[in-house]
């Protein structure tokens, strides 16, 4: 017979394989690399977003010269709302209403 808990407990005094660490109050929300990824999802998202919009049908870019009208994008999935928070907190983008972010 096999010694040990048969109910998924701690062996050697590890935590159990679907245990989930908890993250400590003062450590930092997201890791740099996190954010710079985000970051660059989310201007990849925005040039693209204004890509669209330009090349619509009776919107010429070179036509008449007129600015984007798109105010703000909702940020990619990917990334946790709490990585778009510290990257507004950094200046590196600006909200532009409820879900909705924008380059500043």
């Amino acid at each position: 017979m096999c010694e040990g808990p048969i109910d998924g407990g701690a062996i050697d005094g590890l935590p159990p394989a679907g245990a989930a660490s908890a993250a400590t109050p003062d450590a930092p929300s997201s890791p740099p690399d996190v954010l710079k990824s985000a970051y660059k999802a989310f201007k990849k998202r925005w040039k693209l977003t204004r890509l669209d919009h330009d090349s619509r049908i009776g919107r010429g870019p070179l036509s008449a010269g007129h600015k984007s009208a798109i105010v703000g994008i909702e940020p990619p999935k990917e990334f946790p709302r709490t990585v778009w928070e510290e990257l507004v907190k950094q200046g590196r983008i600006k909200r532009a209403g409820t879900g909705i972010y924008a380059l500043p």
